[in-house]
């Protein structure tokens, strides 16, 4: 079972040094809400979970993972943050907000690329994402790529180049 945490601060792991324990519960929110809620048309598990480089940020409950996130870096050393997931019972509380601005601290000065799906792209926007292109479809869903532009940590100032 999932160590019992408080909100207060997410917990951040790298894809290999996750236990087992932590992968279950990371890809039991993940199914629950893109495969059971969301009807994904494409296997939520993949080959960058464990990667070294990619990182997984989430809170917790006694029921395991509360809200979740993914960041890694593809081959041409884009950032990409995706997998975005907040439990149903845990929604409407802005933790989904609390852990992109962590990311953001975490990798600031960096843009970062996301694949939002379409309905949420106001949300993002107001994170400071803006978006690069049309609306596409990724597994079954409407998406629309999106960038948050090199910036401080809480997006505030002129972006950094």
């Amino acid at each position: 079972m999932m160590e019992v945490m408080s909100t207060a601060e997410p917990r951040i792991v790298e894809g290999p040094g996750l236990t087992a324990a932590e992968v279950y519960g990371i890809w039991k929110i993940r199914d629950l809400v893109f495969a059971f809620e969301q009807h994904c048309e494409e296997p939520e598990v993949d080959d960058l979970d464990l990667l070294p480089g990619t990182v997984h940020l989430w809170f917790a409950d006694a029921q395991g993972p509360t809200s979740y996130i993914r960041v890694y870096r593809d081959a041409d050393g884009i950032l990409h943050l995706g997998r975005v997931a907040t439990r149903k019972d845990q929604r409407g509380k802005g933790l989904a907000g609390r852990l992109l601005r962590a990311a953001h601290e975490r990798w600031a000065g960096e843009e970062i690329a996301i694949s939002a799906q379409a309905y949420l792209e106001q949300w993002y926007a107001g994170f400071g994402y803006q978006r690069r292109g049309d609306e596409y479809m990724e597994a079954g869903i409407p998406h629309v790529p999106m960038r948050r532009p090199a910036m401080d940590a809480q997006g505030s100032g002129s972006p950094s180049g």
